[in-house]
Order: C-alpha cells, then structure tokens, then sequence
C-alpha cells in the first residue's frame, strides 16, 4: 500500500513541481494554523543523558531531537537534472511516522541547484525555440547549445520551488514544514546565531518540521583548506558541515546523513577488498582510503566522516546510510532509529571484544584450517570437549544455577522453558556420551570420495565431501545445543558463529570457553565463536557474504522471524512442528495408547511432539476410544475438538480456532476422519511436514499411509518423539528440518557437508575429446569403498 500511495502522490507532486509555488501554499497554511494552535500531546520519552552520544545502535530508540541530511545524490536525479521525486516521497513519509511518535524532527537538505538548473534549462530550450521559430518561420527547431549555468543563479530559481514541493509532500502527512536558509554567517555571529537558534527550538515546540539549506544563492565558494576546528568553531562549506553543526548547536540525538553509498568503507566502493564499516570510532581516520567525491556533491566522503567525528564530540550519535537504494529508501530512516543495523555507526565507545563481522571473518579464517586437519586430529577435539563437560561439570552447572535463577525471579519464561535451559549432571554425561560418538563419525566425514568415475584414459572425476563453510546457529533457551552443534560443526570441518538467548548466558559463555579450550587443541581456537554482544537476529541474517547457512533452534516464531529476515542465506530448519498421529480401525488398543501418551505427553514443549490425534470413526464409542480419552485426561491433556468430532458430542470440550496450531504444552487437537486416505489429506492440508504417525496391524495400509505422507519423518506404529538425531543414531542433531533441499528430517554430521568435484588428468584439453579425435569419454564408474565400515 505504501508504494501504490507513493505513485499516486508522485504523479502529484510532478505536476506540482511544473506550478508557481503559491499555487500550493493555500491547504499548508490551513495545516500550519491547526498544529500551531494544538502542539502535539505525544512526548517521546529518553532515557539517555542529553549531549551524549549512544554507545550502542540500540539506544538510538530513545533519540528525540533528529536531523536528517539529505545529500545531493539522494535528493537528485541520476541525470543531474531535477529531483528525485520517488525518493523524497518516501523519505518524507518516515520522517513524517517519526514526528507523529513525538519526536522532533529537522531536515537539511540539498537540491536547490539541481532543481532550478532543471527550470532554467527548460526555461532557456523555451525561449530559444521560439526565437528561432520566429527567425525562420517555420516550427521546425534546429540543434540547440545550452549555456553553462551558473550554480548561485540555479539555486535562486530552484529554492522556491524547492521548498514548495516539500511542503505539498509533508501536507499528505498534515505535518507544517517552514524553511530556513542559512550562511556561516548565521553560525558566527553571536546574534544571528542566538536568533538562529531561538526560531528553531520555536518551530519545534510547535510541532513543525523545519527544513534547512544554506543559502546558496549569494553564499562565496567555500575557502580552501578550511577545515572543521574544534567543537565551537566549524566552517559550513558544503551541507556536511552544516548539519553537524546544526545538530550540535541544537543539542541533537542523532544525526543520519544520507548519501549514495551504504556507509563508510575502509577503502572506495567497488574496489577490490573494500569493506563496509559497521562502527567507526575516533583514532580510526589513519585506516581509512577516500576515494573520489560523489559527482553531484561537493562535500564527499572524507568531509562527511570529519563533519560526523565533529558532531559525535559535541555529543551528538551520527550514522551514514544510503538513501538512494531501492531496497532501503523506503525504510531507511525508519529502520536506523530503530537500531537496525544499517550503514555505519560512529561511536566513541569502542567495545572490548571484536565485531560480529571480525568474529564472522576469524571463523572463516580459522575454519579453513579446521577443515584440513586430519580426521582423527578433529575427533580428538571432540573428545577433549567431552571430557571437559565432565570435568568441569561444577563450573557449568553454577552458571546454570545463575541463568536459572535469573529467569525464575524475571517470571518470563514457561515451566517447559525453564526445563530446557536446565542443565545436571546426568545431562552432561549424556551430553559427553553423545559427543563421542560424533567423533567416531568425524573420521569418515570430510574428504570423503561418494563417486569415482574415469572419464577417458587417464582422467578420472571424483565427487568429494567438504564442509559448507560459515555456519550461524541461532537457538533458545537450550544451553546442551550449544556443545551438540559444535561438535557436529568440528566433525564436519564447519566454522561456526552462535547465538544463544539471553537466559542462558552465563551457561553459554563457560560451555563456550570449554569448546575453545578443545580446539586449541590443535590451534583452531577462533573457528567456533559465540555472538556476545548486543546484535539483533535480524542484523545477523544480513551478513550474507560472509555466512553460507543460517540454522534456526527454537520457537516456531523465532524460525519463521529469521527466514523473513534471512533474504540472501540459505535458512535450515522448520517453521513449525505440527505433528499427527492417525489411529486406524485396525489398531492395536495397547500400542495405541502407549504411542499417544510418548507423542504428547514425554516432552510436549518438543518441535516433534503430538499436535492433533485423527480416529477412525469406526473407533467412537468403543473401549478404545473411552481408554484413549481416559489416558488424556489422567496425564492432564487439555483436549481441543476439531469440527467433526464436535459433531458427534453432546457436550464437547472447546472446539478449535484452528485445525493448523501448534500447542507446545498438554494440550492436543482430536479430530474424526472416515478413512487412511481422509487422514492424509487432513495432514496434507493442516500439518507442517515435519513427523506424522499411524498406527494400524495392517500392512498394507500402514505402507500406503507412509508412501503417501509427504512428511520429513513418517512412522508406523512408533512414537512421533522418535524424530530426534539421537535416536536416529546420528550422535547428535543441528536441528530438523522440513524443507526439500540439502537435507531433510533430524540434520546430523552428514547435513552440515556438501561436495565438489575433482578431476585428476595428464595435462588433457576440451579439444581432444571432440568427435573427430581419438579420445572418447568412457564414463566408466569405479568402485570406491563403503564410507563407514560396518
């Protein structure tokens, strides 16, 4: 709805940008007279101390006072001549969402010249048609020249209409804008400067917008070598300098300067190597290349970085983003004061520890050497890990004790929550059990020959295992996850990025420390690193050049929140565990209630745990049914109804919301079909595809029912909790997953592995394996031995 919105108001505003300025100016004065006879009532609360800057991009939540900067390139067009209409309407809107929040909002802008020279052009092409018409008496135009126009005469002719059309835009948003056109004069004497400032905190205290530029229609050129000089002394040479300033002398929050580039690079974009900065801290201007200057501005990277160091020493938090991007503009302003992590943030709190993206790197780094480690040095690693969980079993379950504490007293997490982020003793000689094993596995994982064919005499093609590479494992709540997947990520030759939730941090730190212990084993230390700083999950999912696999571990919610955010990382796992058992009229009355009572009732807060139980209709009213119901009720399953067995009560527990729910706790769906096949569209329609049972001593039904359910893990005659990598026999698992690629089902130490292809030849060409030469493709298969010895 927001674009088909923005097109019909940029058609608008095009019209707009043809007319006299005064011709929109009747509506804003009717606005401007309603908001400034009722300012608005919102108040925005902060909760930072004012002239300081934020330390962290979650604190820029809490910015009241805001200015904008919007560079030329952001404001104009590719062509350099006239506005970039889509644009503004976009950043007009997000600016307008945050004033209506209550905060105050202020605009420093660019366009003037690029708008006016676009006037006067089309007023110059006018004049000279037809003077030429009139010369030659006919209508017929000849090649015209345009003189060179001179910026102070097209900012004159350009202000205006400028101004005009900002405030057609923020009028669909009834909010007042007034323009203030400013010289360093106004900054540098004292007086102007007092009046300056009292017309703005004026403007604001009435709720209106103000939109500032410099008045480049009588300013002089900028004076070389001027240079920003401390905190009371700034040269406002370009709209850079202005706008720190501005947000310096206006006690500002934040200030978001937005260019056509995506922040600060540590050398020009689009060179070879050039990283984006994420956080820039003062002291780091020696590490940085500038390249050339935006060809429509006159300020450039290097005078925005000195105009952003400048503004953050007067207190003031600063972030560079792109504002051309049409896969950010429309939310670019919106998402950065919420925190998001976009463009570069400049803080003068440098963090102890490394980046999330240093940490990413070190794992890559590190991960390669992992990767070629012998077979047996990996598993030796492993063990390592299992013996530290045992031996300093004490370390780990006092943190625990901590986290546990923790989340009691908080009260935010639920009895089955709380159970998983418990750990003891038993649990850890499980979880070091379970780690030997994968080390058993780890030796015939990586470098593993699937397929050997001789492609023609002397040159043979083999099909390898290799690692995936950078792997992100995002889990909750489950400190045990975090040495599982560490141990499948060192079998498997994986570096690995965690992070882990808050209420189990203090586990989560020793259980990390104690893995990196092991991998120092063999000097692979950095290989597993835990995210421990304040990044979001969704500023995680968008490192998509440096992680090759994201594995979500939790809540239904918390999957289906990193697939959206994910766009350019693969994503592994499910977004929910609905899962069905289907008692057929030919079932065993004992199996039936022991399978129902292991799927529902051994851990109902599991992804594999019963949802909904289908009957066979032929089973109501029988002792079976009355057994089943029983064995519910005596486990304290709270039974929802579906549509159909509603219908066959007189009095009925709850009928369900809906037939697609899954509950995580003791409660479950019952619901009544007609036949297996009824069954199986009923799981087609409302299930996951996650693990789905029946339960029947016919055989040839139960083979039907688990060839036509198109479910990841389909069983007969077993519990649905038997969809687990233990159980499996695969030592461990990273995580289920429901989708139709890669890997599919409990994801163990194969999962985490992909192939390549390696051909091993004398020196041959493409050439002589045409149809004319000698040569000839064989394809002749050739045995390799069995990967796991029996």
């Amino acid at each position: 709805m927001r674009y088909l919105r923005f097109s019909s108001q940029v058609a608008m505003f095009q019209r707009l940008a043809q007319c006299s300025p005064l011709q929109s100016r009747g509506l804003q004065a009717n606005v401007c007279l309603r908001f400034s006879r009722a300012v608005s009532q919102a108040k925005f609360p902060v909760t930072h101390s004012p002239g300081k800057s934020a330390a962290h991009r979650s604190e820029l939540r809490q910015a009241k006072r805001i200015v904008v900067k919007l560079g030329s390139a952001v404001v104009t067009r590719g062509d350099e001549c006239g506005l970039a209409l889509g644009r503004l309407a976009s950043i007009v809107e997000q600016v307008a969402v945050l004033q209506n929040q209550g905060r105050e909002m202020m605009i420093v802008t660019s366009g003037a010249v690029a708008f006016g020279r676009q006037r006067l052009r089309h007023e110059i092409l006018l004049s000279q048609s037809v003077r030429q018409a009139l010369h030659s008496g006919q209508n017929q135009l000849k090649e015209m020249s345009l003189p060179v126009l001179e910026a102070r005469a097209c900012a004159a002719a350009g202000q205006s209409g400028l101004m005009a059309l900002y405030e057609a835009m923020f009028t669909q948003y009834s909010t007042c804008t007034a323009q203030i056109l400013v010289t360093n004069l106004d900054f540098h004497d004292e007086q102007k400067r007092r009046n300056l400032n009292s017309t703005l905190h004026e403007l604001l205290r009435m709720n209106i917008v103000p939109i500032i530029n410099t008045n480049d229609a009588v300013v002089p050129p900028p004076v070389p070598n001027s240079d920003l000089q401390g905190v009371n002394v700034i040269h406002i040479k370009d709209n850079d300098s202005l706008a720190a300033r501005l947000a310096v002398e206006m006690k500002a929050d934040l200030l978001i300067a937005l260019s056509d580039v995506e922040g600060l690079y540590d050398s020009p974009p689009g060179t070879d190597d050039a990283k984006l900065i994420d956080i820039f801290y003062p002291g780091d201007q020696q590490s940085i290349r500038y390249g050339s200057k935006s060809k429509v501005g006159i300020g450039g990277m290097e005078a925005k970085v000195k105009s952003a160091l400048w503004a953050l020493q007067g207190g003031t938090s600063v972030v560079i983003a792109n504002g051309t991007d049409p896969k950010v503009t429309g939310h670019v302003i919106t998402d950065i004061v919420e925190g998001k992590k976009l463009g570069t943030f400049f803080s003068e709190v440098k963090p102890a520890g490394p980046t999330v993206e240093q940490q990413t790197e070190m794992a890559r780094q590190t991960g390669r050497i992992l990767a070629n480690l012998h077979p047996d040095e990996r598993g030796e690693i492993i063990c390592r890990l299992a013996d530290l969980l045992t031996e300093k079993k004490e370390e780990i379950l006092s943190a625990n004790k901590r986290d546990l504490e923790v989340a009691a007293s908080s009260g935010r997490l639920s009895p089955p929550l709380l159970a998983r982020l418990s750990l003891s003793t038993s649990k850890l000689n499980s979880l070091a059990i379970g780690l030997r094993q994968i080390a058993i596995s780890s030796r015939y994982s990586v470098g593993q020959v699937l397929r050997r064919t001789r492609v023609a005499n002397n040159l043979e093609l083999e099909q390898i295992t290799v690692p995936i590479g950078v792997l992100l494992v995002i889990f909750e709540s489950r400190p045990d996850c975090l040495p599982q997947v560490s141990a499948l990520a060192i079998a498997s030759g994986n570096s690995l990025l965690l992070k882990g939730g808050k209420e189990a941090a203090n586990t989560n730190r020793i259980l990390h420390q104690l893995t990196q212990e092991a991998l120092s084993l063999h000097g692979v230390k950095d290989a597993i690193q835990l995210v421990s700083t304040r990044e979001e999950v969704e500023d995680l999912c968008r490192l998509d050049k440096m992680i090759d696999l994201i594995i979500p571990r939790g809540s239904s919610q918390l999957v289906k929140d990193i697939q959206r955010a994910a766009k350019g990382v693969p994503v592994l796992g499910h977004s929910e565990g609905i899962c069905h058992v289907y008692v057929d009229s030919e079932a065993c009355m004992e199996k039936a209630i022991d399978i129902i009572k292991d799927s529902k009732c051994d851990y109902p807060a599991a992804c594999n745990a019963m949802e909904t139980l289908l009957l066979h209709k032929d089973l109501l009213r029988t002792p079976m049914f009355d057994q089943i119901i029983d064995m519910l009720r005596v486990e304290q399953v709270k039974i929802h109804a579906g549509p159909r067995f509603a219908s066959y009560l007189t009095f009925s527990p709850s009928e369900v919301k809906s037939l697609r729910t899954e509950y995580g706790d003791l409660e479950c769906c019952i619901e009544v079909v007609d036949s297996m096949q009824e069954a199986v569209d009923h799981i087609h329609k409302y299930g996951s595809s996650h693990t789905d049972v029946i339960v029947t001593e016919n055989e040839e039904t139960a083979e039907q029912f688990m060839q036509q359910v198109d479910s990841a893990c389909v069983f007969w005659n077993a519990s649905s909790r038997f969809a687990d990598g233990y159980r499996f026999g695969l030592g461990a698992e990273v995580g289920i997953s429901t989708a139709r690629i890669h890997a599919r089902g409990p994801v163990g130490l194969e999962g985490l592995l992909t192939t390549k292809w390696v051909l091993r030849g004398e020196g041959h060409t493409v050439a002589e394996f045409s149809e004319s030469g000698s040569m000839k493709y064989l394809h002749e298969n050739i045995p390799v031995p069995h990967r796991i010895p029996s």
